[in-house]
């Protein structure tokens, strides 16, 4: 999906019931990507200056989270070791 805009590609992973992984924080903004909207968003924060290391240290936090619960209908902003979950408003 090379030159979607960032609505078109959730629209798309909403539809084939798929969570997007992705370094765009823009993604973070829950006023714009409402959780309740989309099959799930993982937005991966990374320092500045990345390393292969904390890019690894990001991922591996994302999948032991992912072992305990689901990304569906939520918004994690998942960094080295931590990850902030924001889900659907009921």
């Amino acid at each position: 999906m090379e030159g979607a805009t960032d609505a078109e590609l959730l629209r798309r992973c909403a539809a084939e019931q798929r969570a997007l992984v992705t370094l765009d924080m823009d993604f973070a903004n829950p006023l714009v990507y409402p959780p309740a909207r989309h099959a799930g968003v993982a937005v991966l924060r990374l320092p500045r200056k990345p390393t292969r290391a904390h890019l690894d240290h990001v991922i591996a936090t994302l999948a032991e989270a992912l072992r305990g619960q689901s990304l569906e209908r939520a918004r994690w902003i998942v960094e080295a070791g931590r990850i902030r979950i924001h889900l659907q408003e009921r």
